[in-house]
């Protein structure tokens, strides 16, 4: 190992941005910066082969080692080490014997090794002084690929955006129609055949789980599995390596990337967004005494929250062993330059922030206008992407579902339970009990829950579009194994099925899992319907988890975090019923495209929005089953199941939507609102086992209609 004295290092960078954090290539070498605050000394080291070069770095200022090395090119493998207090009960933990990625590396080289392996137990937070080398990734310098594209970004509204979350791998891991070669990685998602089933279903955006570099947590190595959400990020700016194409892999980092930003251009060449499930609440760093890898060894302090009274313990609010503390400004600077990065470079549309509570915590709790919201929303270039929050965290006062700023939305997980609970749990499952999901709630969530997204100065400027609606996610059952299984099965998991939530809210209609029972079957597919249904018609923006539309299963797991494999993977081998679910999910999609209606940007008032025209509609209106509006004790009856909901936009070019609830275990003879209006058209019924099924069905206002039970219909108007 050679070492070069810090002499040899020039201060001062041919760049105007002396202290651009990163690695980065100029007119004769790489200007380097790296923020570790408290350390007494950083080394800048260069890899080639097996043999190490270390340059110490010029500093500190405002708490950032820096300096120009001369003759560095792109492709040149590095990390750094840093010196400095080894005091864990202040916060400090500086080790050089531990390699660091850098925590602004556009490209990462290798793999981190399993702590399994023989000695990498160096790797943990200690005072060893085995150099960690061997077990640790190399950073890699890339070059600016600048910003171009050849396509330009859909910039989708998003009152038209229908969101689809997907796995890179395990969408095309068995898809036929992809080469081999192809499957599971980042080119394969742009093939035509992705594009193809994507474009006809009729979303929008695919909101990808997260491809940011990550590893997999030590407890499952040790079980022989490995992380497959990617929910345990390793560095902010890279992406994942691994579901990138072996060619690329194999060309380097740069290739990697290129294929990233490929995949993108290709998708929206589609007019399909890219949206990123993105982690900055925590790292894969673990709790205090796990691996060092990169944040810890360089800034452990202000990197991550800790116990006020008592540094060397973490403040964790996210339930990984720790959290990154967004009261510091280098934290909110290393996450809007990852943003920026990916949405500028990369191309990417917008982001999901996972546990996003966290982002907004300072330390005294969570705050609408945390600086980092406030730089986020505001931003010129971020603030025009979608933003999307997933709105709590395990910490105190985690729940923070509609407290997020303009423009950002939100994942509405009240949602996703009364609709679960009014269909399944008290629907087709059972009745009565303390969480019983009533008319009132589901008509709430129908109308764009305007209770939890409405509250802001003037009311209502949020609108229903802030609302993610959701019936299932990555996390918990799928759409399917809510209506097939009553309890969650992890067993693969490795944790005798103790890992995983037990609120569920499923029912699985008289048998558990696989079984030939055909009313059991019909009942299940008749309730998928009905949930997919509401997700699709109601207001607000609907985000469907990839494989729903062709009644995908994970046997019943709903914890798949460490699945690699066909658990998670989507089958592409379809039974009939499967092809008839996905022509019904396309068909809704549709149905909302064309009508507006089913798209409102503004909550109801229930009045006619132009009040000039007489012969048009309220905006909305609400019928109980014989047809009358309703009144105070209908609301209020815990037995109303039947429930009728009128919609308008008070255009007389824009047609209007009656859905009409049937969620009682017994057909309903349903009054049409007798409001002298124009004729409606059933457009969809979820009796229909495909919506080839349709016929031209035109219905007068004071008709009676029959309704099976459990089941719901869309009506519109005849323009």
């Amino acid at each position: 190992m050679a070492l070069v004295p810090a002499a040899n290092v020039s201060p001062v960078p041919p760049s105007p941005d002396r202290f651009r954090l990163g690695v980065h290539p100029v007119d004769g070498g790489v200007t380097v910066a790296v923020f570790a605050a408290h350390a007494s000394a950083v080394e800048f080291c260069l890899f080639k082969d097996d043999a190490e070069t270390r340059v110490t770095l010029n500093g500190p200022v405002h708490g950032v080692w820096h300096g120009f090395v001369a003759g560095i090119e792109v492709g040149q493998r590095y990390g750094f080490r840093a010196s400095g207090p080894w005091a864990p009960r202040r916060g400090h933990r500086y080790n050089p014997a531990k390699l660091l990625i850098d925590p602004y590396g556009r490209g990462l080289d290798g793999h981190l090794a399993p702590m399994t392996a023989p000695g990498a137990s160096a790797l943990r937070s200690n005072r060893d002084g085995t150099d960690t080398a061997p077990f640790t990734p190399r950073s890699v310098v890339v070059a600016d690929p600048g910003t171009g594209f050849e396509h330009p970004k859909p910039r989708t509204p998003w009152r038209d955006t229908v969101l689809y979350e997907a796995h890179v791998k395990g969408f095309t891991k068995l898809m036929p129609g992809i080469p081999e070669e192809l499957r599971g990685t980042y080119a394969g998602l742009a093939h035509p055949a992705s594009v193809e089933h994507l474009t006809a279903l009729g979303v929008t955006a695919v909101e990808l789980l997260p491809v940011q570099a990550f590893a997999s947590e030590p407890h499952l190595e040790g079980l022989g599995l490995s992380n497959y959400w990617g929910y345990s990020t390793m560095n902010f700016f890279s992406p994942h390596a691994p579901y990138a194409t072996q060619a690329a892999r194999a060309a380097g980092p740069e290739a990697v990337r290129d294929e990233f930003r490929g995949m993108v251009d290709l998708l929206h060449a589609a007019g399909i967004e890219v949206i990123l499930d993105v982690v900055y609440n925590h790292t894969m760093e673990g709790g205090w005494g796990d691996r060092v890898v990169s944040w810890r060894g360089l800034e452990n302090f202000v990197y991550y929250r800790h116990s006020a009274m008592n540094p060397q313990h973490y403040d964790d609010v996210t339930g990984t062993g720790n959290s990154l503390d967004f009261s510091q400004p280098a934290v909110i600077k290393m996450t809007l330059d990852s943003l920026r990065y990916w949405t500028d470079v990369m191309g990417v549309d917008g982001f999901r922030f996972d546990l996003a509570a966290t982002l907004g915590r300072n330390m005294s709790g969570f705050s609408t206008d945390h600086p980092f919201l406030v730089a986020l929303t505001t931003d010129p270039l971020l603030g025009s992407t979608k933003l999307i929050a997933e709105p709590w965290d395990v910490g105190l006062g985690g729940w923070q579902v509609g407290n997020f700023p303009m423009p950002m939305t939100e994942w509405n997980d009240r949602f996703r339970d009364y609709v679960r609970s009014y269909w399944l749990t008290f629907g087709a499952g059972k009745e009565g009990g303390r969480d019983h999901a009533t008319a009132p709630e589901l008509a709430t969530r129908l109308a764009g829950s305007a209770d939890l997204f409405g509250h802001t100065e003037p009311y209502g400027m949020r609108g229903p579009m802030a609302s993610i609606n959701f019936i299932t996610a990555h996390d918990g059952f799928t759409a399917y194994d809510l209506t097939a299984y009553n309890d969650k099965h992890n067993e693969a998991n490795g944790e005798h099925n103790r890992d995983g939530t037990d609120n569920n809210r499923s029912y699985n209609h008289g048998a558990e899992g696989p079984t030939d029972d055909v009313e059991v079957l019909a009942a299940r597919r008749r309730s998928l319907r009905n949930l997919l249904g509401t997700l699709l018609l109601s207001a607000g923006t609907p985000m469907l988890l990839g494989g729903d539309e062709m009644g995908r299963t994970q046997h019943g797991s709903n914890n798949a975090y460490c699945q690699d494999n066909e658990i998670s993977w989507l089958d592409w081998e379809r039974q009939p019923w499967q092809f008839d679910l996905q022509a019904t999910v396309a068909h809704l999609i549709g149905l909302r495209k064309r009508h507006l209606v089913l798209r409102p940007e503004r909550f109801y008032d229930g009045v006619d929005i132009d009040p000039r025209d007489q012969d048009l509609r309220a905006d909305s209106a609400w019928f109980t089953v014989s047809g009358e509006h309703e009144d105070e004790d209908w609301w209020d009856d815990p037995a109303t199941r039947v429930v009728q909901f009128m919609r308008s936009l008070s255009q007389p070019d824009e047609a209007d939507a009656l859905i009409v609830v049937n969620g009682s275990r017994e057909g309903a003879s349903v009054t049409i609102p007798d409001d002298d209006g124009t004729l409606w058209n059933l457009a969809w019924d979820s009796a229909w086992e495909s919506p080839a099924e349709h016929t031209e069905d035109l219905v007068a206002p004071g008709s009676v209609a029959e309704m099976p039970a459990l089941t719901m219909r869309l009506y519109i108007s005849a323009v």
